[in-house]
């Protein structure tokens, strides 16, 4: 168990997160306790087949993930709580929030990101958000709030998107609607369908 210590790790552009500390002693308790309790309430071939799925998951405490393009900060994400689930399809899921803070080329905050959950699988490029979704522009105080976003670094001008509700804040208006594509920066962004505006006095943001 890593407890009340940060561990730090550097990721390379492909995105693959291999860095995680095992747990297994705990998982796999849990998860032959799971199986025996099932095998009181089920045939031997559904415990069987149980048993074919078992699933691997390893898990990483207090992290700060660095991503770096040419040896310059991109986005650094930090969680108290990282799991590696070693499914058919490999994931992995920050489910105790995530907060991310991305760099411009001279290395300065331009945006901030956080949500209460976050998924990312493996050999992809994009991450779900969802569960109170909040992204600042650092230098207008643009502000995004919604249930679900993608991150995808792949779409270039267009990294955030969703086909949910959202609600943008500026200085002077709150607009509604339903899917939003953003750049990384949330400078440049656009709702897909808009539902309404509403003006506000001039105001501060979160930081």
């Amino acid at each position: 168990m890593l407890v009340g210590s940060k561990k730090e790790f550097t990721i390379n552009p492909d995105f693959k997160m291999t860095f995680f500390t095992i747990n297994n002693k705990i998982i796999t308790a849990l998860v032959m306790g799971c199986i025996f309790l099932y095998s009181c309430e089920n045939d031997a071939t559904k415990v069987k087949s149980l048993n074919k799925k078992q699933i691997g998951i390893e898990e990483a405490k207090n992290i700060i993930l660095n991503y770096t393009i040419g040896g310059k900060a991109k986005a650094i994400l930090t969680a108290p709580l990282m799991l590696n689930v070693q499914d058919s399809i490999p994931y992995v899921e920050f489910p105790n929030t995530l907060r991310a803070n991305f760099y411009n080329e001279a290395e300065q905050i331009e945006s901030k990101m956080s949500a209460h959950y976050g998924k990312y699988k493996q050999y992809q490029s994009k991450v779900y958000l969802r569960d109170s979704v909040m992204v600042i522009n650092m230098g207008k105080g643009d502000t995004l709030y919604c249930d679900e976003l993608y991150w995808d670094r792949n779409r270039i001008g267009s990294e955030f998107y969703t086909d949910k509700p959202v609600r943008i804040r500026t200085k002077t208006e709150i607009i509604n609607g339903k899917g939003m594509e953003s750049s990384q920066d949330f400078k440049n962004w656009r709702i897909l369908h808009s539902v309404g505006t509403i003006s506000v006095p001039a105001s501060k943001f979160p930081n």
